[in-house]
Formats: C-alpha cells, structure tokens, sequence
C-alpha cells in the first residue's frame, strides 16, 4: 500500500483534483492519503470531500487528516508539497512596496523581488520538512508544487538529502495553447521542451510529422489570435521559440515589457490571458480568500467524481510504483548536465524518462544561444537568492535584487537596494536570520 502525504492540503480544489489523480489509478486506489494542513478549517473541508471521493468511487484507499506534519510524513512514500507560507501580508509587501519603485510585478511568485522574498519566507519551512522527512521518511520522494520553483528546489537539492522534483503544469498548458492557435488537436503534438520552470522552450514541435512554427508564426499575424498570447508572440519573433508560460507571468522575467504603461497597454490585449497589470494574482489571491474559507460552497461533497486531471504527480507515481515508462518534464538538478550550457547546479525543466527505476532527466545538449541567454538571466538571480537564504547573507539577497531583469530596467543600483531594505524590514518575521 503507497502511502502519499499532502503537505499543504487546504487548498481545496488543487487537492481535490491530486486525490482524484491518484484513486482514478487501479494500482494505486488503495493508498493511504495523509491529509496536513496548519489551517485545521480548510483541512477538514478538503478531507471531506477526499472521504466522499473514497466512498462514492468505491475505492480502497485510506484517507487521514492531521494538521501535524510528522505525524502525516510518518511513513510515506511520496510527499506532496503545495504549502504556502506567510499568507497575504508578505505577498502584498511583495508586490506594493516594489510598486512604489516602479517595479510592476503582475504575479511576484517566481523571479524579481517577489519572487526573491517568496522563496527566503518559504525555505526555513521547506527545510524543516526536508529535516523530518531525514528522520521519517527517508526514501521519500519529494514532489514540489510550490514557488518560487527553482529557487525552492536548488535549495532543496543543495541543502538536504531528499530526493526532489519539481512539478509544473505550464508545459502541458503551453502544448493546449499551440494547439488552439494552430487548431490542431493537443493530443496530436509531438515537442521537445527543455529550460528553466517558467521558461522552458518549445525547441521542436510537430504535427504529423510537420514543423509547427511556421503554423504559429501564421497565426500571430491574426489580431486576435495574437491578443491571447502577446509577449510570448513577441519573443517567438524575436528570439525564435515559444516559452513555458502566460504572458502576463513571462512579462516580469524580462526587461522589455513592463517599464512603460503604454506598452503594458498594448500588450495587455482584449484576451483573459493575455492580462498585464500590475498585482493581478494578488489581487485575485485576496478576492478568493473568502471563496477557500467556504470552499464546500462551490466543491459538493455530493457531487465530486474520481476524475483524472493534466498534473503530473499522479502519472509519475503510477510510473515509479507500476513500471510503466513514460516521459515528463520535471524540475529536476542539473547536476548529470542535462543543459550543458547552463551550470551543473541550476534547477532545470527538462524532459525526464520514469520507470520503476527511477526519475532519469535526459539530456538535451546545448540549448540556442540566445535562449540560453535570456535563461542565465534569470538564472543569476535563482543562484544568489539560494545563496542567500542558506548563509543568511543579506548582501547576496541584495545582489540578487539588483540582477533581477525587471528591477534592473527600472531602477538605480542605489534604489534597487533602499527598495531590498525596505522589503527586508517589512517581512523580517517571515525571513531567516540574516547578517
């Protein structure tokens, strides 16, 4: 019987459809589910309806519920992390304060300043669960959803001995996205995918045989077409491929596009996904804070199904547990140089091969020039954050702020810094110890 902890479990739909995953494989209907969460509310909706998916499924499976961590890692074989650490406060700091600056995040859960201090708030806990998965669990596999995602990850692979991947569903959402521009069906594409979380690139990507780019390049001279998807429309013509993630997300990894209001503007588009203002994820994320403290109002118990969803979690244990190959791209150490032009170090998507004997990331040679180069970018920044939480070196967190392509394009080394103390004051309770 596998026995797979949520660590993180409030998050009522994300789990619910992680629990779906798993029950909706035969060979892994009967696992235990440990349930944690330090929100014993949102805990104790998301184990009712996972105990409603049990029964209604008619499945085997065991779920339990606990808002103590040991007490869910005891045991288990495969950990999923979805936690998030500080709540509103912190992210709202991390986005109002670099605003001020004229440091326009519209996310801030990935690179930047946002980015930066969302991982040094997250690591302590993530280490501390590293520290007692050492202790109970420790031929564990650690699946990690939560962002930053490289910088989490690097530091995991650096400071614990957890075996560690990371999962993301931008690659598959990308394929979806091709798709609909080219109008051909998702399941027809062949690619090969390789970078960093967030900004992965399309290096090759077929249909029936046939190159794909010249049928997107097609249709990004339709005007509407290309308001769904504007920056990374904007990159494909300017550096040559299609990246891992929304537009809106993308914009605030680069220089280009979020320094002029105008220009955000312009590329905000008529398209949902095409969005460019500043804090739209934290303005949603505070909108949808009463909608997870009442979450039973919109996921029935009565209602939910074992359904199998796009997330790699489940499909990578089905494969470790059962034998069966299959190929994701996963977060993964760039230590066996999967990359080679990228540090040995770095936290890589790449494509991996799964099997009953493990995760293997292929390897994927040199990527362009000039897409490697917008990676290292980012890259740089990934690098001194980790540097930084682990020594608890102020002056690397500085450093990385100032390395950040956004924050550099907008500000003077001397504002970049005042703006990093200012961040660093107002989240101290949440940071490390630093010197």
């Amino acid at each position: 019987m596998t026995r797979i902890a949520f660590i993180g479990a409030g998050s009522i739909v994300f789990s619910k459809n992680l629990v779906g995953d798993i029950l909706s494989f035969p060979e892994l209907s009967d696992s235990e589910i440990a349930l944690m969460d330090i929100d014993e509310h949102r805990l104790a909706q998301t184990t009712n309806v996972a105990e409603a998916m049990v029964e209604q499924g008619d499945v085997d499976a065991t779920i339990e519920s606990t808002t103590d961590r040991r007490e869910a890692l005891e045991g288990a074989d495969y950990v999923l992390n979805m936690i998030n650490v500080g709540g509103t406060e912190p992210f709202e700091n991390e986005i109002e304060i670099p605003r001020k600056y004229g440091v326009e995040q519209a996310i801030g859960d990935t690179l930047g300043p946002g980015g930066v201090f969302r991982g040094l708030r997250t690591i302590p806990t993530m280490l501390d669960i590293a520290r007692d998965m050492e202790e109970l669990c420790p031929d564990a596999l650690l699946l990690n959803y939560t962002n930053p995602m490289a910088i989490l990850c690097w530091t995991m692979f650096e400071e614990t001995d957890i075996e560690t991947v990371g999962l993301c569903h931008s690659v598959p959402h990308t394929a979806s996205a091709i798709a609909e521009y080219i109008d051909a069906p998702q399941d027809e594409l062949d690619y090969w995918v390789a970078g960093i979380n967030h900004m992965a690139w399309f290096l090759e990507c077929e249909w029936d045989g046939l190159d794909v780019y010249p049928l997107l390049e097609e249709a990004m001279e339709d005007p509407e077409t290309y308001e769904k998807d504007t920056v990374r429309f904007e990159l494909m013509k300017h550096f040559g491929a299609f990246v891992t993630e929304s537009s809106h997300h993308l914009s605030e990894y680069l220089p280009y596009f979020r320094t002029d209001q105008e220009e955000i503007d312009r590329l905000t588009g008529t398209q949902s996904a095409g969005r460019m203002p500043t804090a739209t994820y934290l303005e949603g994320w505070k909108e949808r804070s009463e909608d997870r403290d009442n979450a039973l109002a919109e996921v029935d118990p009565d209602e939910v199904s074992i359904e199998r969803s796009e997330e790699y979690a489940s499909r990578l244990i089905h494969s470790l547990e059962t034998d069966t190959p299959r190929r994701l791209n996963l977060n993964v150490s760039n230590e066996t140089d999967a990359i080679q032009n990228l540090p040995s170090e770095a936290c890589v998507e790449v494509p991996c091969l799964i099997d009953g004997t493990g995760v293997h990331p292929c390897s994927v040679g040199k990527l362009p020039s000039q897409l490697v180069s917008l990676i290292r970018t980012n890259v740089n920044v990934q690098q001194l954050a980790v540097e930084g939480a682990v020594n608890g070196d102020r002056e690397s967190i500085h450093r990385a702020i100032k390395l950040d392509p956004l924050t550099a394009a907008v500000c003077t080394l001397d504002e970049a810094h005042e703006m990093t103390e200012e961040l660093l004051e107002a989240n101290a309770e949440y940071l490390p110890e630093l010197t």
